[in-house]
């Protein structure tokens, strides 16, 4: 048997798919990877929302979304065969989490900039800005699905109930984003707040990797969320009097 067939062959095994879907029991086990999913994804909508936001009309981030799902799903369903070998791949969080630094310090740089001195023409970019955001995207996927694989693959070994359960705990991280977008329309304050949490998943990203070991439940870090969106909503408030 050759190592793609070792890989793969579960997800060609029309038998297992048959029993998959036929098991309530299976099905219960998809319900709770569903649930892991959405825990584990709530800082990749934050992040997925500021990206999504730099777009400059609605067809244009929803269509991102869109573009950004399907790639989620091909990324999902390569790296799940090759689940049992990604907790070797720290480098890839030590590069997500520079880049999600990046990413806050120069939102926060062009922030604080005079008035006078930006340049109204706009900057040369290698590719549209379109494609620039779903390249992000992209990235971002593959750094935060390292995690939700993993966990996903140590409550089912099974490859076929994995991914059909990250498969709808993406799309329902996918429904966040488009919320939490919605939000920054209505409250821009939140904006500032998502690049400032991209700074704190960064660091919460990077201390994950083995040679540091410290993981920040997804409970705590949910309550952070909860904490700096009521804060930012009282700022809001606060201001608009």
């Amino acid at each position: 048997m050759s190592l793609l067939e070792h890989l793969y062959g579960p997800f060609f095994d029309l038998h297992n798919w048959v029993t998959v879907i036929s098991s309530a029991q299976d099905w219960l086990t998809i319900l709770s990877l569903v649930v892991i999913e959405c825990l584990l994804s709530v800082d990749n909508a934050i992040v997925l929302a500021a990206q999504t936001r730099k777009l400059p009309t609605k067809k244009e981030q929803e269509k991102s979304l869109f573009y950004g799902l399907g790639g989620a799903y091909l990324f999902r369903f390569i790296l799940i065969g090759i689940g049992a070998y990604l907790i070797n791949f720290w480098e890839i969080k030590v590069l997500g989490a520079g880049y999600l630094l990046y990413l806050a310090g120069s939102h926060f740089y062009h922030m604080a900039r005079p008035s006078h001195k930006k340049q109204n023409r706009p900057r040369r970019r290698l590719l549209p800005l379109f494609w620039s955001v779903i390249i992000s995207i992209e990235l971002m996927d593959l750094v935060f699905s390292v995690d939700s694989i993993l966990a996903s693959l140590a409550i089912s070994p099974n490859p076929v109930i994995v991914l059909i359960g990250g498969m709808i705990g993406i799309l329902a991280m996918r429904g966040i984003a488009e919320v939490i977008m919605r939000l920054m329309e209505l409250v821009p304050e939140l904006e500032v707040m998502a690049y400032a949490l991209i700074i704190v998943i960064g660091i919460k990203l990077f201390l994950t990797i083995p040679q540091i070991g410290i993981e920040i439940p997804a409970p705590l870090f949910g309550g952070i969320v909860v904490v700096a969106v009521v804060v930012t909503l009282v700022v809001h408030r606060i201001r608009n009097r």
